[in-house]
Formats: C-alpha cells, structure tokens, sequence
C-alpha cells in the first residue's frame, strides 16, 4: 500500500519517512498557572559621589598624597538594600533559577532551585516533585531543539563555517548584534544566502561572537577572502585563517573555514550543539531551512517500519518521489528542491 503526502528527513545515513495521519484536533488547553509574590534583595545605589579606584584615576596614586587622617575619615560605606516584591508564576522563577544557574553542574543547580522554591509549596516533597517536572521539560525541550537543528543541517549543502567579532571602535554589544542581523537577513534576501548560527560569549573577556555555518551560493560572495597569518591565544601556535575584507571593514574581524565533507560539517554542528546544551542559548535560523520534504512512497522504496510502534518509515538510499501521483525523479538534491517542504 503506497503512503500519500508522508514527511521525509534525512538523519545523516539514511531517509526516513514519517506517513501522514489524521486525528480530530482540539484546542489545546493551558495549565493554570499560580501567581506567587517572589521578595528580593536589590541594592540602592547611594546619592553620595562614591571615591574613584585606581582604575578611574588618571595619575597613579602615591603614598605621600595620602594623610592618616584622610584615611581615618573615610569609613567603609556599605550599599544599603531594599524588599522588592514581584509578581510571577511558578514557572518563570523557575526559568529565572535555572538561567542564572546555567553554568553549574546538572546536580548543583537542581539542589539551588529546590532551595529557592520551597517556601512557595506546603512540603519539600512537593517542591521536588515539581522541580523534576520542570528539569525534564527543559531536557525535553534541548532533545527536540537539537533534532530540529539536525534535521534542518541534513537537508542543505553548507560550505561554510564562519565566526563575526566585533571592534570596539565600530561598534557596540547591541549595534554589532543589530547590524549583523540585518546584514545577513539582506545577504539572504538577496544572494540566496543559508545559515544557522549561535551567538556567543568568550570565557575569559565576555566579548560577544556568532558561529554559523553558511551555505554561500557561487558569485554571491562580498569583499574578497585572504590569508593571514594569526596567533591563536588558546593553542598558543601560529595560525593562517581566512579572512573576508567586507566584514572586516564592517564588524571588526571575520574567519570563513571551508567544509569539505561530512566530518567537517559535525564538528561545526557539534560545536553549535555545545551552546544550546550548556549555556541554554537559542539557535538562529535563516528563512528556507525546512525540517521535511513531502512526498509519496512506493512499497517497493520501504526496507522496514521502525521507531515507536512501527511509526516511521526506512527507506533505500534510492527511493523516487512523488508528489500527488507525479513521479519527479530518484531523491537526489535537485529533486529534493522541487518538492514541498513542511516543518
């Protein structure tokens, strides 16, 4: 019995087709959500002119400058702080928690959260039940993201994995992210360029980056990419990175790396998959990345069901497409792109 309008994915090996079904849709109803008063601790700043450090002088400062008696009457100076009374569910102090406590270990910040949240339920079993709850939503949630982003990568030819800096003398935090927004939705719009990406902060001195892997068509490349030669402060070695003029003149600093084969294209992957895991950041996706391509399968293309219940379907490497009883051709990339796609 052949399958009509089924969902196909490309997992890395091999396709795999998801046959379409129907089931009575219903409105999906929202759990209610209790409003609790959160009380927090927040510093006021002080309306005297605090004394400047050594960093805000612009003379160094020297022992001689400095009398017993300026030193005696300069007491120490502690910021008063202030009850602040918030409005917010269970879940957003939850959200709020567990962001500020991203970088710790999984087990360290469960036992955080379940501190801060106990005064808002009756018993501690029932602040851990519900802390549980909330940990598995957010495992459930990186799992489906990070399909999602595997499923989008499978179905394009990237050849390109680029990191933006910015220079402090163009821009800011905020106009680097603004500017390089707008500059890639235009190469989109215009050059058919492709991209997934992430932003990021380095360890060391928080300055703000984005990693993305491009699909940037022939022609359709700015500026003119060059050699130079480079030190890497992390491996400590001299380096050659490829550099484009047009971004450097405009950003600061840009690295295109080539992605020659599959193996290439999972590091990049891997290393984009680091963020979303452990620093909970979003993906960036550019339009025209979708997660399935539509199509009608054959008996003859299935090697087996498999997945939960048999729900899925695996096909040969060289199965045809159909799309509403029109044979398009054996799957390839260029039939690929006359299908309807879906995500």
């Amino acid at each position: 019995m052949p399958y009509g309008e089924t969902k196909v994915y490309f997992d890395g090996s091999h396709y795999i087709a998801i046959p379409h079904t129907t089931r009575p849709s219903r409105p999906r109803r929202q759990p209610f959500e209790e409003v609790i008063t959160v009380v927090e601790d927040e510093k006021t700043p002080t309306t005297e002119e605090s004394t400047p450090s050594i960093e805000d002088v612009p003379i160094p400062l020297s022992e001689d400058n400095v009398t017993d008696d300026s030193v005696m009457s300069e007491p120490e100076k502690t910021v008063p702080s202030v009850k602040v009374e918030k409005k917010m569910t269970k879940k957003e102090l939850f959200n709020q928690l567990y962001k500020e406590n991203i970088n710790l270990t999984k087990a360290q910040r469960r036992k955080i959260i379940i501190q801060a949240m106990r005064p808002y339920f009756h018993t501690e079993q029932a602040t851990v039940d519900y802390v549980n709850i909330q940990m598995e939503r957010k495992y459930r949630n990186i799992v489906s993201r990070r399909i999602r982003l595997l499923r989008k990568v499978n179905l394009q030819h990237f050849n390109y994995f680029v990191t933006f800096t910015y220079d402090g003398k163009l821009h800011t935090e905020d106009s680097f992210r603004k500017k390089l927004k707008s500059c890639l939705r235009n190469m989109c719009n215009r050059k058919s360029w492709k991209y997934v990406g992430v932003w990021e902060r380095s360890p060391e001195k928080k300055r703000l980056h984005f990693h993305g892997l491009f699909h940037i068509p022939d022609g359709a490349m700015p500026g003119i990419l060059f050699e130079k030669n480079d030190y890497n402060l992390n491996t400590h070695k001299r380096q050659i990175t490829v550099q484009n003029s047009y971004f450097n003149e405009k950003f600061g600093r840009s690295d295109f790396e080539s992605i020659d084969d599959r193996n290439s294209l999972g590091d990049a992957v891997a290393y984009i998959l680091k963020y979303i895991e452990k620093t909970g950041e979003k993906i960036v996706y550019s339009k025209g990345l979708p997660q399935f391509f539509i199509s009608d399968i054959m008996d003859d293309d299935i090697i087996c069901p498999i997945g939960l219940e048999d729900k899925k379907l695996l096909l040969f490497d060289d199965f045809l497409c159909w799309d509403e009883g029109v044979l398009i051709g054996k799957v390839s990339p260029e039939t690929i792109r006359e299908l309807r796609k879906s995500n």
